[in-house]
């Protein structure tokens, strides 16, 4: 019987390689810029605050000689509410179901207890961690030395693979290094996805980047986005309806703005990403609301996608 036609899968040339990639690290160390940058476009938001990504972010890289399903992982952070707590266990629960580990540090940065705790929670891992030192591109060579030192010394099993997330730089040498080691399988996707993320979802996400942008640091984190209506009019125009959710007025009043300016502005950028994302003309409605300390509160949390039950080893 031929098996790979029983399971729906395709004969792959012999020696091709399949498997499952955790990106992790502490937050604002690059994780998402890196997937999109191994990916060639976007799947998951950029920001340089800490803590943007929220969910695990499935992305897939497909060439001649592999097939690397990636997480974009939460960063790793010590929690203040069950957001946080959310974002910790869709970390952790990646480390035990995938084939290699890739664990991003910001090597411009000094070690510290932040780094200290990710690398405790490495040392049992059985697959194959590569410890890759992002931000190349900010490093004197003397630097860069002295990283490797470092780590090396906290992780011996680890191989370390310098790279820059942003300029690209050493990402094929990420690349030849998970063909090396990824086991011999078949391909799970289709060659042309590159993530598994539904259009809704990468919507919300793109409209939440674009409040994190324009707001800096006048919003933290208390900010989720949920598009409550995806409707094809008559006249092929796509009318998106998304709820922007905060915790408290005043923040409710920063992102609307004087006369709604900061609100139109934030539709504005959202708009022309999604429509040259997804190459159809778009009309986006927002409105803000106010849930006061959704992010300790389980029934909002799981409304908004954040379900802790469904985190499963």
């Amino acid at each position: 019987m031929d098996l790979d036609a029983y399971f729906g899968h395709k004969a792959e040339p012999v020696g091709f390689k399949s498997g499952f990639v955790a990106l992790v690290g502490r937050p604002n160390a690059g994780k998402s810029t890196l997937l999109n940058q191994v990916l060639g476009q976007k799947v998951a938001i950029v920001s340089d605050k800490p803590q943007t990504t929220r969910t695990k972010i499935q992305g897939i890289y497909t060439d001649e000689r592999m097939q690397a399903v990636i997480f974009d992982t939460p960063g790793i952070h010590k929690s203040k509410h069950k957001l946080g707590d959310y974002m910790n266990k869709a970390a952790e629960v990646t480390f035990g179901n995938v084939d290699v580990i890739c664990y991003l540090v910001d090597a411009s940065q000094k070690f510290g207890g932040g780094e200290a705790f990710v690398c405790q929670a490495l040392a049992g891992q059985k697959v194959p961690v590569f410890l890759l030192l992002n931000k190349l591109d900010l490093l004197t060579d003397e630097e860069l030395a002295a990283a490797e030192e470092v780590y090396a010394a906290k992780l011996p099993f680890a191989r370390i693979l310098p790279i820059s997330a942003k300029e690209g730089e050493g990402v094929d040498e990420l690349l030849d290094a998970l063909a090396e080691v990824l086991p011999a399988g078949p391909k799970y996707y289709d060659e042309e996805e590159v993530t598994d993320q539904p259009e809704r979802q990468i919507m919300a996400e793109i409209i939440r980047e674009k409040i994190f942008l324009a707001t800096r640091e006048e919003i933290p984190h208390s900010v989720a986005v949920v598009l409550n209506q995806y409707q094809r009019r008559e006249n092929g125009m796509l009318y998106l309806e998304a709820f922007i959710y905060v915790e408290r007025d005043s923040q409710k009043g920063i992102i609307i703005g004087r006369g709604g300016s900061m609100l139109r502005q934030i539709g504005s950028a959202a708009r022309t990403e999604i429509e040259n994302l997804f190459e159809e003309q778009v009309y986006l409605e927002l409105r803000v609301k106010v849930k006061k300390d959704w992010r300790d509160d389980p029934m909002l949390l799981k409304s908004f996608g954040y379900d802790v039950k469904q985190l499963k080893k």
